[in-house]
């Protein structure tokens, strides 16, 4: 288990000094610095109980009643380690299988919990063990521990060939998806090649082709019976949820499931090298990219924590070692990170970077090289340490708000159970880090990262009994009645230079979140240079006068702030998350940031390069190459809109800012009478206004008129159109088929969105269960509707294996013409849609960062906590008529914009063959060939 990055840190001064008796003064020195370092690290605390069936079930328990939504998180001990060669990739494919239906729920596994209103809920495999997780409302917790139970005890019966057929031919199309990204197929080959035949980490957890091909039903069953018992799994409920309570469902719910046969489980394989090995690949990737790693020591090992923390001190942002080498100073790289991949069997320290145009991959190399074997030789400073431990530890405890999800309690107490057999584990982690110092990270640095690069326990089983089945089988039972939704009251008040604030008190964990948000964004760049704003936006990080670029992230990282800027399509948007202890310093460095940004002349340039190597990226992805040529296909040459959705800009106008300009931006654009402050925390309208008024009173808008973003009207087009854009070798083919829509701001937004949800806006929607359920075609379809502020687009999005493109484009068409003819919405569609979003509603607010989404939201359309609380009531007064005639009004299949990117080579006669309207190619700039 690894904390993530950020917590408060107290700054500490290091004394250097001479001669002996500096000596005896600097260990002095060092040992008050740590000791005020385990001072101020945060005791975090997660109460459990945990009990166990008499069938071998582990059970753990965490009381939180701060919503009424319940946590469930079931962890089997079984990953793709436990595979064996010639049958890999079965942890996965089963995961995928576990939500097909059961022998008493013969149905997507999806659908019941849409309907409670289930939020955070997915199922995942790694190398050492499978999850399914979920958070339902409180009055659905016998529905969730009845579906889990059933498909842990009631499985095989509904596990057919046609089932196997059909995911395996999903799994199939997720690798493909994967490998067809940038650097896709890295990762399995260095699996291979860092570890020794036979490995259980030489191969991916996805598994090769040929193993899935190969995967027959008895085969597949035999994985369940060997691996899916009662006493190889844990399940944690968290939340609203006592353990009384708790025992007595879960004895109801799984009881009666038998605990499956012992099993062998290797402990540990580290497998570390000698010397050093050398290989070289070739991929369709945008930059050379060098991968350097060493086999390591295992997860809840003291070295493997050392070695975390060690490669944030390394590569791990802007204030590590290789970052200011190679980005900032050097220049030579668009990129560098690091991760400690921490693993049951063994750990692996990896070391990643991009390099520029022009630059040798060796040059970059011999920088690594030249920063490990200091860290070997001196190790990291104190300074490093605490910076590092302090964002490591605050990371954890935001994570720690949450009940579910990843990095939520369940998911801390699940981790620390089938890990390490201790669901408080996270207690020793944080030991580790309390007693970390920089001797101990050079001692494990030396230990492990001397040698060996690559430049890629049998205990008797208890004896379990089962009770009689005591849990109706003959359906899923119903879920209770859901409380009322209950937010904060929202103050407002307005500071002396005219910004106007709105203020929610939530005081659940000491932290104060806030978004300044401008009325600007990519849409204000029209009669300027595109880009204009993102790149402005951006720059406000990169410091003022008196805190340059690195000194701001340090200060930053030592408090314990997340700060982010940057610019949406309709606005520009300036994000902080403090501990309520650091607002003031916080507030102290966002008026800094607004007032006196530097636009330093160096930091614009060594942006500009990794600007521009990210616009190559965009270009080799699919999906987003197509987002930036979209834009100028459907609106007019002066419409706001007409710019790549990424908001990266072009080449072109990126190396045409100038300083001026972006100045230009911020006098213009970033001004408080074009602004609002939102903010969700610890914090009461009498502590935070006279703060706000001590930083921001100096804030004042200019005497010229506020700009205004002028849209100019769109003309939808009256027949279909088809763009093509190739990308040879591909695996898949990325189609998407675009239309004019209404806008957010729309009276009927909210009619348009569950319209959208039925077709394609969900898991269970009909986009999604044709190309991906029934025909296994695509890891996954949908449609999303942009609810942009000037004008709306409805797009289907698919992507697909590339003999299949023109026959996927024919069902999207199929789905759409259907829905607005002959299948147009059901009751029972509407009634799931109404189901999950009204469900899922007492759980939707349990963070600030999703509070304050939604108030930010609210705002913009003019609206009141009254109307965000009633959402419910307005989608559960929806009618069926309703839905049908806004499909009929907003969708257009007959005139739709189809952009389709993949190898032409295999897809274009058969697309120019169904004769849907004009093809025209276009190159990865948007241009006609």
């Amino acid at each position: 288990m690894r904390f993530a990055k950020t917590l408060t840190a107290v700054a500490v001064a290091t004394v250097l000094l001479g001669g002996c008796q500096a000596t005896a003064n600097t260990s002095k020195a060092a040992a008050a610095q740590q000791q005020t370092v385990q001072q101020n690290l945060p005791d975090v605390s997660i109460p459990y109980e945990t009990f166990k069936l008499d069938n071998g079930l582990t059970v753990v328990v965490h009381t939180d009643r701060k919503a009424p939504i319940v946590a469930v998180n079931v962890w089997y001990g079984v990953g793709s380690k436990d595979e064996s060669e010639g049958q890999t990739g079965f942890a996965h494919l089963f995961e995928h299988l576990m939500f097909n239906g059961t022998e008493n729920y013969d149905d997507e596994y999806f659908g019941p919990f849409e309907r409670a209103g289930a939020t955070d809920q997915n199922g995942t495999t790694n190398s050492d063990r499978t999850n399914y997780f979920q958070n339902v409302p409180t009055p659905a917790l016998d529905m969730a521990l009845w579906m889990e139970s059933d498909r842990m005890g009631h499985l095989l019966g509904a596990v057919t060939q046609e089932k196997l057929d059909e995911q395996r031919g999903v799994v199939q199309n997720e690798k493909r998806q994967g490998e067809s990204q940038p650097y896709g197929r890295v990762f399995g080959f260095l699996a291979e090649q860092t570890f020794p035949e036979g490995h259980p980490y030489s191969w991916s957890v996805i598994g090769s082709m040929e193993d899935l091909n190969a995967a027959s039903l008895d085969d597949v069953h035999q994985w369940f019976n060997d691996y899916y018992g009662t006493a190889n799994a844990v399940v944690v409920l968290a939340g609203d949820i006592d353990v009384e309570t708790a025992k007595e469902k879960m004895n109801h719910f799984f009881g009666h499931i038998d605990a499956g046969k012992p099993l062998q489980k290797m402990k540990s394989w580290i497998a570390k090298r000698d010397g050093e090995k050398r290989a070289s690949m070739e991929d369709n990737v945008p930059v050379p990219r060098i991968y350097k790693l060493w086999n390591t020591a295992e997860m809840g090992t003291e070295d493997g924590e050392y070695l975390s923390l060690l490669t944030d001190i390394l590569a791990g942002g802007k204030n590590s070692r290789l970052y200011q080498r190679l980005v900032y100073d050097e220049q030579i790289a668009s990129s560098v990170s690091g991760f400690q991949y921490a693993r049951q069997l063994a750990g692996q320290f990896f070391v990643i970077a991009d390099a520029k145009p022009g630059v040798d991959l060796r040059d970059i190399e011999a920088i690594i090289d030249e920063e490990m074997a200091r860290l070997i030789a001196e190790g990291p400073t104190q300074e490093e340490l605490n910076r590092v431990r302090f964002s490591s530890v605050a990371g954890f405890v935001r994570g720690v708000e949450r009940i579910g999800g990843f990095g939520g309690k369940s998911d801390v107490l699940a981790a620390g159970q089938v890990y390490h057999n201790d669901p408080g584990y996270y207690e020793k982690t944080m030991a580790i880090l309390k007693g970390a110092t920089p001797e101990k990270i050079r001692q494990a640095a030396e230990r492990w990262l001397s040698d060996g690069a690559f430049v890629l326990d049998v205990n008797p089983q208890p004896r379990y009994t089962t009770i009689e089945a005591q849990a109706d089988r003959s359906g899923v039972p119903p879920v209770g009645d859901l409380p009322t939704l209950d937010l904060p009251e929202l103050s407002s008040f307005t500071l002396s230079n005219g910004l106007e604030v709105h203020l929610a008190t939530r005081s659940d964990v000491p932290t104060v979140q806030m978004n300044l948000v401008f009325d600007s964004g990519y849409a204000s760049d029209v009669d300027a240079k595109i880009g204009t704003a993102s790149f402005a936006m951006s720059m406000l990080r990169e410091g003022t006068p008196s805190r340059p670029a690195l000194e701001l992230s340090r200060e930053l990282e030592t408090i314990g702030t997340n700060l982010f800027t940057s610019a949406s399509l309709d606005t520009s948007n300036i994000r902080m998350d403090s501990l309520t202890t650091n607002l003031d310093q916080s507030l102290d460095i966002m008026a800094d940031l607004i007032q006196n940004a530097a636009f330093d002349q160096e930091e614009i340039e060594r942006k500009r390069g990794i600007w521009l190597e990210t616009i190559k990226k965009e270009k080799a992805s699919p999906q987003s190459q197509a987002f930036r040529i979209l834009p100028s296909i459907m609106f007019p040459e002066d419409h706001p809109y007409n710019a790549p959705f990424t908001g990266s800009g072009t080449e072109a106008s990126i190396n045409s800012l100038e300083r001026a300009d972006l100045v230009n931006y911020r006098d213009t654009w970033l001004r408080p009478d074009i602004a609002r402050l939102v903010v969700v925390g610890d914090t009461t309208e009498a502590e935070l206004k006279p703060l706000l008024e001590k930083y921001l009173a100096s804030w004042e808008a200019p005497a010229s008129a506020a700009p205004e973003k002028v849209f100019a009207g769109v003309t939808a087009p009256t027949q279909p159109r088809v763009f093509l854009i190739d990308q040879p070798g591909t695996p898949q083919s990325t189609i998407i088929a675009g239309q004019f829509a209404p806008s957010g701001k729309a009276d009927n937004a909210e009619v348009v969105d569950v319209m959208n949800t039925i077709i394609g806006g969900s898991f269970t929607s009909r986009l999604n269960m044709n190309l991906r359920e029934d025909k296994g075609w695509s890891y996954g379809a949908r449609s999303v509707w942009f609810d942009a502020e000037a004008q709306g687009l409805l797009l289907a999005l698919a992507p697909v294996q590339t003999d299949k493109t023109a026959e996927s484009i024919q069902e999207i068409l199929k789905e759409f013409n259907g829905y607005i003819g002959d299948e147009p919405a059901t009751a029972e569609e509407l009634e799931k849609v109404k189901s999950n979003k009204t469900a899922r509603l007492p759980g939707a607010y349990e963070t600030k960062g999703a509070l304050l989404g939604a108030v930010v939201d609210m705002l913009e359309k003019e609206k009141d906590m009254a109307w965000l609380e009633s959402f419910g009531q307005r989608v559960n007064a929806m009618e069926l008529d309703t839905i049908q005639a806004t499909a009929q009004d907003v969708l257009t299949p007959n005139a739709l914009t189809w952009v389709i990117v993949g190898d032409l080579s295999q897809i274009e006669e058969k697309v120019r063959e169904l004769n849907l309207g004009e093809v025209t190619k276009l190159d990865a700039d948007g241009n006609v060939l």
